[in-house]
């Protein structure tokens, strides 16, 4: 029989810290004067007693391990949970969201996809302002740790490719997830403190400097103004680039890096090059094209291409500028550099570079035996064999991710929403990227005039995207409760 009680002693923890992490923008709004500090007082007490209820009450079902299944629903319920309560500040606070607005945004912040339903951001108090930076920040080291211990153990999208990737403990996942999160948690921290006073260097205020070093970190995107980075000076702009790419950069080789001081590993990782590589070019081809149709030169063009495309490629989604009038070629290469993502085991989303590396390994093999009928040919990956277990896993999640982005894509046309931001939302929803197309959901926009039916589906879209879809998928089949 299923048992449930161990996953829902987690989930409870979890929410009961959400709870004390609450505390933090209470002592913001406290210190600003502004009388909300309350609205975070009242969200505490509630998340942290229903958190802590639920733990005590299935203490006694802890064990050592858990089982596939339940890890399966502790990775989905965890991410479905905290936006329960991480909603509550939007509800009660100074926004006065619908709930639909405030699971929106708390989701948007968790996953780190960056896309907003508030306006006048300016106005808001600065502790709803640091709530969705720490929502972001959480979700971002929330997620490393899915990606190296959860996703690779449950076989999900290729991803076990990466289960002896720097750490070779293949003992129980909890366990595991502590060994591993305790080492990352270190560089984390350690590149948040750096973005910050690099932030501060280049001209921002601390507050802003602090959000913003937790949003960039974790690529989640979501910014103090409406402007985005279009409030801030060059400078700024630049030390944003550098730690979006870090970021987006697998932490695993940082933890090796920082323990063996050899650079090699981080240079040598194949998917760190392509990833840059897709980068330069990306940024180049941008480049020429608006030198070519009589756009913007110069280095300040030249910085605004650069922002934007890795902005968009790492799936932060800050904007320094509306890129959807930089021309028709521009607007839909930013719609598949959204599709891109960065490394696995970072914090940047979307499909991820080692996929297509995989799926690129496997064509070069089908062609090659094309040619070669009697011949032998393994796909590898960064030098060594692949399965036809992962190259199968690979293949599955982009069937999943094309087939949910279609049926997303007509299932919100249907809500009354137009072509082009059905799409671009479906796409940007599942890729967790933040910023769709056109003038609602584009650069410039957001997505507070969109319906509440709408809201609801962005939001499962993206939880489904940053779960990489088959972990999701896997608990709605009947095979998954008879097991």
């Amino acid at each position: 029989m299923f048992d449930i009680r161990p996953v829902a002693y987690v989930i409870g923890l979890l929410v009961a810290c959400l709870g004390a992490a609450m505390t933090l923008p209470m002592l913001v709004d406290l210190a600003e004067g502004r009388g909300h500090w309350p609205v975070f007082l009242e969200s505490a007490v509630l998340t942290g007693l229903t958190g802590g209820l639920i733990a005590l009450s299935c203490a006694n079902a802890v064990k050592e391990g858990l089982s596939i299944q339940q890890t399966f629903l502790l990775t989905t319920g965890v991410w479905v949970a905290l936006p329960i309560f991480g909603a509550l500040p939007f509800v009660l606070g100074a926004t006065q969201a619908s709930y639909a607005d405030a699971f929106f945004e708390a989701m948007s912040g968790l996953t780190t996809t960056g896309s907003t339903v508030f306006s006048d951001l300016e106005t808001l108090p600065k502790g709803l302002l640091l709530w969705r930076g720490l929502l972001q920040w959480l979700g971002g080291i929330g997620i490393i740790v899915v990606a190296m211990v959860f996703l690779p153990e449950l076989r999900v999208g290729g991803m076990q490719i990466f289960r002896s990737e720097g750490f070779d403990t293949m003992g129980k996942i909890l366990p595991r997830a502590t060994q591993i999160s305790s080492s990352i948690s270190t560089i984390y921290v350690s590149l948040t403190l750096a973005c910050a006073a690099a932030y501060m260097l280049s001209g921002m205020n601390p507050f802003d400097a602090t959000v913003h070093a937790m949003t960039t970190v974790a690529t989640g995107g979501f910014a103090n103004y409406d402007a985005s980075f279009g409030a801030f000076g060059p400078a700024t702009e630049y030390v944003a680039v550098v730690f979006m790419i870090l970021a987006a950069l697998p932490f695993v080789r940082f933890v090796q890096l920082s323990t063996t001081r050899d650079p090699l590993p981080l240079l040598r990782d194949s998917q760190i090059r392509s990833f840059l590589l897709v980068a330069l070019v990306l940024v180049l081809l941008v480049t020429f094209w608006r030198m070519a149709s009589g756009g913007a030169t110069g280095e300040p063009a030249l910085r605004r291409v650069l922002f934007n495309v890795v902005s968009i490629l790492t799936g932060t989604g800050y904007a320094s500028e509306d890129y959807g009038l930089w021309g028709p070629f521009a607007v839909a290469l930013f719609f598949f550099v959204g599709l891109i993502g960065g490394c696995a085991g970072s914090t940047a989303c979307s499909v991820k570079i080692f996929r297509y590396q995989l799926l690129f390994a496997s064509v070069r093999v089908q062609l090659r035996r094309i040619r070669a009928p009697h011949g032998i040919f393994t796909p590898r990956y960064d030098g060594r064999p692949v399965s036809d277990e992962v190259l199968s896993s690979v293949m599955s999640f982009f069937v999943f991710f094309v087939v949910s982005m279609g049926l997303l894509s007509v299932a919100l046309n249907l809500t009354g929403l137009d072509f082009i931001t059905s799409v671009s939302g479906a796409a940007t929803a599942l890729a967790n990227v933040g910023p769709g197309l056109g003038d609602q959901i584009g650069p410039s926009g957001n997505f507070g005039g969109l319906n509440d039916t709408a809201k609801w589906m962005l939001s499962f879209a993206m939880l489904l995207g940053r779960l990489e879809l088959l972990a999701v998928y896997a608990i709605f089949t009947i095979g998954f409760w008879r097991a």
